[in-house]
């Protein structure tokens, strides 16, 4: 294949023409409830060439225990990536037998995970290079590495593991970032192909170029980069998303877990701007989680103050060239990123949507200011880089506006506050999000776009720390009310929550909203399941209070907690994957139901996952007859030494975050 030469590749080429020619209703007669349909496009690249399924058909599965994948009997899957699977011929396949013998603090270790599949799967996003989606790119995630499941550590902490082996950092930075591999689908089968030039690892020490307005920042700048401009890797990815152009969005999440000597840096002279900077990340006082600081001096904080800035952001990586540089695009804000969804506007400009995953944080939109250009790949090169980012309000009347992050916004957002210009605003935007009044909320992880309604979905994953009743609390560098509002009605909120949003006229560029609850997590059957939305008052409902988009039938509902990513299939049914405690202490797992018609609602288990696991990823071939899911972390809360799960290699073996493809028994489209 030729190098990118600025336009699209066939296949992109393609399936970005039916996203923007084709439009998609719902059956007559079917209505969306209670807000009104909306009949924008809003088609994804990978979903734009299925066809459009009218009901669900599969028979959903009981929520279980097991230490394995569970399906409807009708389906299958293939593993398409293991951690330490090779990427090259050259060099080998991780052996997790010699886990135990310290096999990833040897001399190689680093080298060889460079260019292996990545650990901890995350996002995922296909990039078709056929016309039928039977080959493409997949860029995934490797957000983080586990230290109890692949070092046998003897009983020590981390910090007591890196100080007797330091070489153990340089394989941690080359174990996550970003993989990109080129499948196949031969026989029916999904597979990596090894030695594809298209194959790489994006680590924690890739060069990576910096955009938008807070390049060569000053707080952008260190000693090792002191024009701002350039950074050493990506870290804490989490969600995703994929541009119109094809290119890939990798969000960085939880920084904060890399840095340490906080305290240290106080004590210096000089240092109290930084150290106000760093008041809404919780950075480690001492140490961080990995100790990289006692390795790598970047991660000092007391070494190098304004390291930390330079993460949390999202980058963009073009799948197609491995000779491009990513680039860190900063108009959108630097927060816990969980993903991206890019949306185009009536108008033609780019609306991104985004959430800040922890407790407490707000929901952001990104506007570009020009236009999408569908014939000229390389003109939308920039497009990231310019525009305007906005903080949601949700209001209790349903009702919410977009508050504008812009320098002396308001009268706000100037020197008086602790903002210098916009660069600060954007390095600083939890800080300006809070002061402009953006509302608080329970762990808003996943934002996406309904291919069909154009709707907004937003996944709460939980937060423990809201009050029953309204309180004062500091948290997180701030003082807020931690009790339960409109929003987020729960108090605590253990199992999470999804809010569906409508855009003003349905322009996702409006700076206005309707809003409303369409899914309070928990167990129908174990607690008082609502249908009527007016039963949802803040500080009037319990933790087993629930609520499925207003489905009645308890016996067909299956039970969910802790929402976290979500995707949409060609026919609008919202698909959502788990990451922490479900009802009866049962695995994570994915779900599906519709969000329009008498059905909407009607949520049934899809997955079970393996023991420990969390579920990521949700994304869909151009045909729908495969769901990439990612299996993170399975046997998480075992060990090395004594292993809580076996999966997927099966019994006596180490577990390994894995990337499956689901495939319906014979053919057809996943869900019907």
């Amino acid at each position: 294949m030729k190098k990118n030469s600025g336009t699209i590749p066939p296949a992109f080429a393609t399936l970005l023409q039916q996203r923007l020619t084709r439009r998609r209703l719902l059956e007559a007669g079917v209505a969306m409830t209670p807000l009104a349909l909306n009949s924008s496009l809003l088609l994804s690249p990978s979903n734009a060439s299925a066809k459009p399924v009218a009901t669900l058909g599969f028979r959903p599965i009981a929520a279980s225990a097991a230490d394995a994948v569970v399906l409807p009997d009708n389906y299958d899957y293939d593993i398409v990536a293991r951690w330490g699977d090779s990427m090259f011929a050259a060099t080998p396949d991780l052996d997790t037998s010699k886990l135990a013998s310290g096999v990833l603090i040897g001399k190689d270790a680093a080298a060889n995970q460079a260019r292996q599949f990545g650990f901890n799967c995350d996002a995922i996003h296909f990039f078709p290079l056929d016309r039928n989606g039977h080959r493409g790119i997949l860029c995934v995630n490797n957000e983080y590495v586990t230290h109890e499941l692949v070092h046998a550590s003897a009983g020590s902490t981390v910090l007591e593991f890196v100080a007797m082996h330091p070489q153990s950092v340089a394989f941690a930075k080359a174990a996550q970032g970003v993989s990109v591999i080129e499948i196949v689908r031969e026989q029916g089968t999904w597979k990596t192909v090894k030695n594809s030039r298209l194959n790489r690892r994006i680590t924690a020490d890739t060069p990576i170029d910096v955009g938008g307005p807070a390049r060569g920042a000053a707080l952008m700048k260190t000693r090792a980069d002191p024009t701002g401009t350039r950074v050493l890797g990506t870290l804490a990815n989490c969600a995703g998303g994929e541009t119109p152009w094809g290119t890939y969005l990798t969000a960085e999440e939880n920084i904060q877990d890399y840095f340490g000597n906080l305290e240290r840096l106080r004590r210096q002279q000089d240092s109290a701007r930084v150290i106000d900077a760093h008041s809404r990340f919780r950075m480690g006082r001492r140490t961080s989680l990995y100790a990289w600081e006692t390795v790598d001096p970047r991660f000092d904080l007391s070494q190098e103050p304004n390291e930390p800035f330079r993460f949390g952001w999202i980058v963009e990586i073009d799948p197609t060239d491995p000779q491009r540089a990513p680039i860190k695009r900063t108009a959108l804000g630097r927060f816990a990123h969980e993903g991206a969804s890019p949306v185009i506007a009536k108008n033609g400009r780019l609306a991104v949507y985004m959430g800040d995953d922890d407790k407490f944080e707000f929901i952001y939109k990104f506007v570009s200011s020009a236009v999408y250009d569908a014939k000229h790949r390389a003109a939308n090169r920039d497009l990231l880089d310019s525009g305007t980012l906005y903080a949601a309000r949700f209001d209790a009347n349903g009702k919410g506006e977009w508050l504008p992050l812009v320098y002396d916004e308001r009268g706000l957002l100037n020197a008086t506050a602790g903002f210098n210009d916009q660069a600060e605003v954007l390095i600083k935007a939890r800080a300006a999000a809070h002061l402009l009044g953006a509302t608080p909320m329970d762990r808003p992880e996943d934002v996406e776009a309904n291919p069909v309604t154009g709707r907004i979905y937003i996944a709460c994953t939980r937060n423990e720390n809201r009050t029953a009743e309204p309180a004062k609390s500091n948290y997180a560098g701030r003082v807020l009310d931690t009790g339960p509002d409109a929003a987020n009605p729960r108090g605590a909120n253990p199992w999470g929550h999804i809010i569906e949003v409508r855009e003003t006229d349905d322009d996702h560029t409006a700076l206005s909203f309707s809003w409303e609850v369409f899914l309070l997590a928990g167990d129908p059957a174990g607690g008082r399941l609502v249908t009527d939305l007016s039963d949802i008052q803040p500080g009037k409902i319990d933790s087993a209070t629930v609520y499925y988009g207003g489905y009645a039938r308890v016996s067909e509902l299956s039970p969910i907690g802790s929402p976290d990513n979500i995707g949409f299939d060609a026919a609008g049914n919202l698909w959502i994957v788990s990451d922490g405690a479900q009802p009866h202490n049962n695995n994570n797992g994915c779900w599906v139901c519709p969000t329009s018609g008498p059905d909407r609602g009607k949520l049934q288990q899809f997955l079970s996952a393996p023991v420990g696991a969390e579920v990521c990823g949700c994304q869909f071939s151009p045909d729908g007859e495969t769901l990439f899911i990612s299996i993170q972390h399975p046997g998480e809360g075992g060990s090395v030494e004594s292993p809580k799960s076996h999966w997927p290699d099966g019994p006596g073996k180490q577990p390994r975050p894995s990337v499956i493809a689901i495939k319906k028994k014979g053919g057809g489209v996943i869900g019907t």
